[in-house]
């Protein structure tokens, strides 16, 4: 009998410590997004919210600016939520690097490693959504194109890789910028962040760190824009290449 209760008992005790990790694990995962006065940022859930990439319009002209979108948007029956430029591009407006929109590849991925500028800052990095919506930033050395990727976007440097800092960046750095980019929460939803003036790359990958990114990705910086009306960011203007965009129907 002294036996049987022994068992019992510890079965109940395992099972209590469980519940108190698993509680303390879901209150680690639903953690609020830490707020930052030089920093707008924006969650997204993308297994609930419509969030995908956008280049071009049906004519095959690009949108440019968030305006045009939200007119394509408004022409479909649906409201613009949120849109953030979604990484860097040439002179003609077409993505640099890795850009896949609906399953289909419009640019070919970047390897190269010895050019200037951020986008080649080792590690760079790709941002991109699977058909099954979960979302990945991995560094452009083990990214693997497979046919289950719905969008997609290259970029540099990485703001954090598996929890860490991109060796570049250094505390106190005075090379201030405006500057956007995305990471994902331990959750799985993904965080979007613009600064609202010029920050270093420590500080602005540090606002990932903070809000419990493993790995965020730069997308790009002076050109950096955000719509976000329910926080009192209505620019509709721009002149960049890719854009991410949440949608909902005016219906709802």
């Amino acid at each position: 009998m002294k036996k049987r209760n022994l068992i019992v008992f510890y079965s109940c005790l395992l099972i209590f410590v469980y519940s108190i990790l698993a509680c303390g694990k879901l209150h680690k995962e639903s953690k609020p997004i830490t707020n930052n006065d030089k920093i707008l940022s924006y969650a997204v859930d993308i297994k609930k919210q419509s969030l995908n990439f956008y280049l071009k319009n049906k004519e095959d002209s690009n949108y440019l600016s968030f305006a045009a979108l939200k007119q394509d948007f408004e022409k479909q029956g649906k409201h613009m939520n949120f849109a953030m430029n979604g990484g860097m591009f040439k002179k003609d407006f077409s993505p640099q690097g890795l850009y896949i929109e609906d399953g289909s590849i419009l640019s070919p991925i970047d390897t190269f490693k010895t050019k200037a500028g951020n986008f080649y800052l080792q590690p760079n990095g790709i941002f991109y959504i699977s058909k099954d919506d979960e979302a990945f930033v991995v560094s452009t050395k083990n990214f693997e194109e497979n046919n289950n990727i719905k969008h997609a976007t290259q970029s540099g440097p990485l703001l954090l890789i598996d929890g860490n800092y991109h060796p570049a960046f250094r505390e106190g750095s005075s090379n201030l910028h405006i500057r956007n980019g995305v990471g994902i929460l331990p959750d799985g939803k993904l965080l979007f962040a613009m600064s609202n003036s010029k920050i270093n790359f420590y500080d602005f990958a540090t606002f990932f760190k903070e809000n419990g990114c493993k790995n965020a990705l730069y997308l790009d910086g002076f050109v950096s824009r955000t719509y976000l009306p329910s926080k009192g960011f209505h620019d509709l203007d721009g002149n960049f290449g890719v854009i991410i965009a949440e949608d909902s129907n005016t219906n709802n």
